[in-house]
């Protein structure tokens, strides 16, 4: 008996010793969302949540750099029922307390348990159930559950992405990756620091290392950045006039929503009256003279990948006063003193630190079986971006990328809640999604449109993730104003749902 085979049978070996409704992947700003709709629209299901960290949080957990804040507004990024009442841009503490506020509210902490990792999921169709193992504070653990919702996020936390860099292990200085921030903190007082990326991580560090000689940022190409103060007046004063909160939430966040949706169609439909505005407004701050070609001028149309907000303007005011400046073009090779560039210029520094963005992470990175047999994900099509053909009673969170995360985890909540009790109604133990008969000829493309939004982290994996179709059931549209319209609105009786 080989290796693997040895491993297998004492994996099976270990049975489940509880089971519940629903198993949620995930004590992150999806999965404590979840379990909120869920205990209020299913009060009946039994679930228990799996988080792999020590507490919750998950990104706002795992980070941890300097000045680490929202790059979306928390009054669409929090949740619908429960009201905003701090700056839109918030700091990682202040989301932190807001995720536990939450959970103490709605008394989620005895469903969570921490220091749980999954690495195999098991689906068994003649049990219709899910078998989930991994390693928890005690050991090997095996819990089953009829219903399995990922909210698991979608890149890896551990390990961020780093090129390959010629002579990297020739630096003698300090190298590390944003997502590696030490605990206890870096000392760069006094030191000369290097910030290699050019999106929302970036504009978070620059401001926020006051205590830094200089900050250089090498980028390889720009992004668009979006300056503005961070308040909302129409809150302001609906406040002043003594507006119920959850009043001055809800006006706010439409107000938030209609002017994201008008900013969005702007881009499409008039691409470059839009990045007019935005490289004027980069000037306003960096002065006339300023380079803003070729720091700040994008080969790509705004939105075709993420627009970085930046509030009061902090980052370009850094590098107007001289503190931060910016390096664009490639990277030759790191030295045993810095970066040299391909044009020959050598950016000097005492610290590296990479802000190049992540990995993405495929469910979780769990090896799934669908009755023994290995899934593989990205032969998979979606339905909608929240369940996958041939992959039972399961639903992944997978949020949006031009609007918060949060309204995508408020509308998945309310389908699965409605798809669960729908399936008590009808007695099914099983759901899962197929192409229907219409579907036979229609044709099956990469899960993003890469004319719509191409940010590497997706292009270099995006193999790996489900396909989509040309039909809106079979796509994740990234259209929130859409699909507040739509999801409420599906049939769950429709042929693409298959229940047994």
């Amino acid at each position: 008996m080989n290796v693997m085979t040895v491993e297998g049978a004492a994996r099976e070996a270990l049975e489940a010793t509880e089971h519940f409704d629903v198993l949620i992947v995930g004590a992150g700003i999806s999965g404590i969302g979840a379990a909120k709709h869920l205990q209020d629209q299913c009060p009946g299901k039994s679930y228990v949540i799996l988080e792999a960290f020590e507490s919750f949080g998950g990104t706002w957990w795992s980070h941890r750099y300097p000045g680490i804040r929202s790059d979306s507004d928390l009054y669409t990024f929090g949740y619908r029922f429960k009201p905003w009442v701090g700056p839109p841009i918030a700091t990682r503490d202040e989301i932190l307390k807001y995720l536990g506020e939450v959970i103490s509210e709605n008394d989620l902490a005895p469903h969570i348990r921490y220091r749980h990792r999954i690495t195999h999921a098991s689906w068994d169709s003649a049990a219709n159930r899910w078998t989930l193992r991994g390693e928890g504070p005690q050991g090997p653990f095996a819990i089953s559950a009829t219903f399995l919702w990922m909210c698991q996020g979608y890149y890896r936390h551990l390990k961020g992405y780093v090129p390959d860099w010629e002579g990297l292990e020739t630096y003698r200085g300090t190298f590390l990756h944003s997502m590696d921030w030490p605990e206890g903190g870096l000392d760069y007082a006094g030191k000369r620091v290097a910030v290699i990326g050019s999106g929302a991580t970036t504009a978070t560090i620059v401001p926020n290392m006051p205590e830094a000689a200089h900050i250089t940022v090498i980028q390889r190409s720009p992004t668009y950045f979006y300056p503005a103060p961070n308040r909302q007046d129409a809150a302001d004063t609906m406040r002043a006039l003594g507006v119920p909160e959850m009043t001055v939430h809800e006006v706010t966040r439409r107000k938030i929503l209609h002017d994201q949706h008008e900013i969005t169609e702007r881009c499409q439909e008039e691409p470059e009256q839009v990045k007019a505005e935005l490289l004027a407004a980069a000037r306003l701050f960096l002065g006339p003279d300023y380079p803003i070609d070729p720091h700040f001028t994008p080969r790509y149309r705004p939105w075709q990948q993420r627009l970085a907000y930046i509030p009061d303007g902090d980052m370009f005011l850094g590098i107007a006063s001289g503190k931060a400046s910016m390096v664009t073009g490639e990277i030759a090779r790191f030295e045993e003193t810095g970066i040299r560039m391909k044009d020959g210029t050598l950016v000097e520094a005492d610290i590296v630190i990479a802000a190049t963005g992540f990995n993405l992470c495929i469910l979780g990175d769990i090896a799934f079986e669908i009755d023994g047999k290995p899934l593989d994900f990205g032969s998979t099509v979606t339905y909608r971006g929240m369940m996958f053909t041939g992959v039972p009673n399961m639903v992944w969170i997978f949020g949006y990328f031009r609007y918060s995360w949060t309204l995508r985890v408020d509308l998945v909540a309310d389908f699965v809640c409605r798809l669960l009790n729908h399936m008590d109604a009808k007695g099914a133990k099983r759901v899962e999604v197929a192409l229907r008969p219409e579907d036979h000829n229609m044709p099956i493309l990469p899960f993003i449109d890469e004319e719509n939004f191409n940010p590497n982290y997706l292009k270099r994996d995006l193999h790996r993730l489900p396909k989509r179709g040309n039909k809106p059931e079979w796509q994740h549209n990234q259209d929130y104003p859409r699909e507040l319209r739509e999801l409420p609105a599906i049939d769950l009786d429709d042929a693409a749902f298959r229940y047994a």
